[in-house]
């Protein structure tokens, strides 16, 4: 619902802050007085086009903003899908500045937004009507959705789209394997050299770090025989020297025949002797260590061009060798695949042709109770537009089969032909404003139980109409505001001449014109009972007198409070 609205030198306003309450609200006052101005300034904030010189005259900038609040569960659903949720009060706040040199900003809840993304938001939150460019029912995309609601088609829609999906996931299959036969052969080609490749090599997984290991020994084996070497003769001895083993032997000996005296150095010898034991076995390790690393040469070369095969492929297929195993894996894989994909495409043809069948049957059973619905739908609204002083007004649903895709197989449009013998056309090419909104408005009584949007605005409504049709178009419209049984439903704003309609509404605001400072400016008041009694009689009679008040008084008791 539209809370308020903040306007800042917007032709003849200079400043105005009009609240905006639930139900039906009306806008009055003299030609000229600048109720244009305010749904041309609504149209700003909603991001629809604008004239330049709509900024008021000598004034640098100008700016709209717009409060909205009290959004139904469905709408909000749509707000944060499309990146607008509402904040911790539930509000969003609308903002357009736009300034003499042709510079526009628009903001939402504080958030800087393009024009465009401010207009696909407004269209979500406003209709006005008697504003070609902002109708949501000109758009012809919305009228199959609001055909679906009205036909109750759920279920069968539901089960369509169903079909569909299956449908498209199995041509989405047959199309993977529909390539071109020589892109094909290539990509098999390949794929047969990288299989050969890795298999010929029959790589083991971590086998590069033992490949590496042999190499730097390898590489270094004079380094390690010298160093083996050394420590072999400190252990075992030379010409030159005893060696550590036949010292610790002397030396147990030695302490042995102290033990024969002293229980301390029998002890000592036992210690002794168990070292004695471990260096024996460490110079038998060392001996084999030497021996280890007499290799020929033949077992070194191949050492190494086993370490440059490995490494060549793991630079071309993977990090280490289990990477490349994975990759093996995974042409193979691909390889089978194509090697057999002629069966597979011919198996998924098959399912394809199945799948298209049971779509064809969804569409048609949805097509048909689209039909149905249609017929009921052109009842309802031609129907509402007689009501509306609109007798000879047709409303049609042309219906288009098209190839099926993801909401049916049809195409719906809303055609109308507003005299005898016209032919029927778009919504959209219907010339007269008033016509225009009261063709909407028999829309919208029709679609008041499917349509979310939750604030309409209707200019130029009485245009053409007078006397008892001029009720009936403000029977209709509080009516659209408050629902049959009485429970708000939503917010509906329309600019009237018309003491017939102006008497239906919850509220009243007059829209005034004065000149002060050599200036013209706009002034917005909501109007009490007394007020609203005022102003009935001023557009009854074109000034207020006592007979005027009267006249306004017995509206007022025998619509507006009936209505209220």
């Amino acid at each position: 619902m539209l809370n308020s609205l903040h306007i800042e030198n917007i032709a003849v306003i200079e400043r105005a802050d009009i609240t905006f309450d639930c139900g039906f609200n009306v806008l009055s006052g003299e030609t000229g007085a600048g109720k244009s101005i305010i749904i041309d300034s609504l149209n700003a904030v909603l991001g629809e086009r604008v004239r330049r010189d709509i900024i008021r005259t000598d004034c640098e900038y100008a700016a709209v903003s717009a409060l909205f609040s009290d959004f139904s569960s469905a709408l909000t659903d749509e707000l944060i899908s499309l990146g607008f949720e509402p904040d911790e009060e539930g509000v969003l706040l609308l903002e357009r500045r736009l300034t003499a040199d042709g510079k526009a900003a628009a903001r939402v809840n504080g958030r800087p937004v393009t024009v465009a993304m401010l207009r696909t938001l407004g269209r979500k939150l406003v209709n006005i009507h008697g504003q070609h460019e902002n109708q949501a029912l000109l758009d012809t995309d919305t009228h199959l959705h609001y055909l679906d609601r009205l036909g109750g088609t759920g279920e069968l829609k539901a089960a369509y789209q169903s079909v569909y999906k299956e449908y498209r996931a199995l041509v989405a299959a047959l199309e993977s394997l529909d390539v071109d036969e020589t892109v094909k052969a290539r990509r098999m080609d390949l794929l047969r050299y990288q299989i050969d490749e890795i298999e010929d090599a029959a790589l083991e997984a971590g086998e590069e770090e033992t490949l590496r290991a042999k190499r730097d020994r390898f590489r270094n084996a004079e380094r390690i025989a010298s160093a083996v070497g050394k420590a072999y003769v400190y252990l075992a001895g030379d010409e030159d020297r005893a060696g550590a083993v036949s010292d610790v032997a002397g030396a147990v000996d030695a302490l042995e025949n102290a033990g024969q005296y002293m229980d301390d150095a029998a002890a000592a010898a036992e210690k002794l002797q168990a070292l004695q034991y471990e260096l024996d076995a460490c110079m038998d390790e060392v001996r084999r260590l030497g021996d280890a690393l007499e290799c020929n040469e033949a077992e070194r070369e191949e050492v190494e061009a086993r370490y440059e095969l490995v490494r060549r492929l793991l630079s071309k297929y993977g990090a280490t060798t289990a990477d490349v195993l994975a990759f093996l894996a995974e042409c193979r894989a691909e390889y089978d695949a194509m090697e057999s994909g002629e069966a597979e495409q011919a198996r998924l043809t098959a399912e394809v042709e199945i799948a298209r069948r049971k779509v064809e049957e969804a569409a048609e059973k949805l097509s048909l109770a689209r039909q149905k619905a249609a017929k009921a739908f052109c009842r309802a609204v031609t129907d509402q537009m007689t009501f509306l002083d609109m007798p000879r007004a047709r409303l049609t649903v042309a219906m288009e089969a098209v190839e099926p895709n993801a909401t049916g197989a049809d195409r719906v449009e809303f055609l109308l032909a507003a005299n005898v013998g016209e032919t029927a056309r778009p919504l959209a090419k219907i010339a007269s404003g008033g016509e225009m909104s009261r063709v909407m408005l028999a829309l919208q009584a029709v679609l008041a139980d499917v349509d979310d949007m939750e604030t309409l605005v209707f200019d130029e409504i009485d245009t053409g109409v007078s006397g008892r049709a001029a009720l009936k178009v403000g029977q209709k419209l509080h009516q659209t505001a408050n629902g049959l049984s009485g429970a708000r439903r939503r917010q509906v704003l329309c600019v009237t001449h018309l003491a017939q309609i102006a008497a239906q509404a919850d509220h009243h605001l007059l829209i005034e014109k004065a000149v002060s400072d050599g200036r013209t400016r706009t002034e917005v008041t909501t109007l009490d009972e007394n007020g609203r009694e005022r102003e009935l009689a001023r557009i009854i009679g074109g000034e207020v007198t006592e007979s005027g008040i009267l006249a306004a008084r017995e509206l007022r008791r025998e619509y507006g409070q009936n209505n209220g």
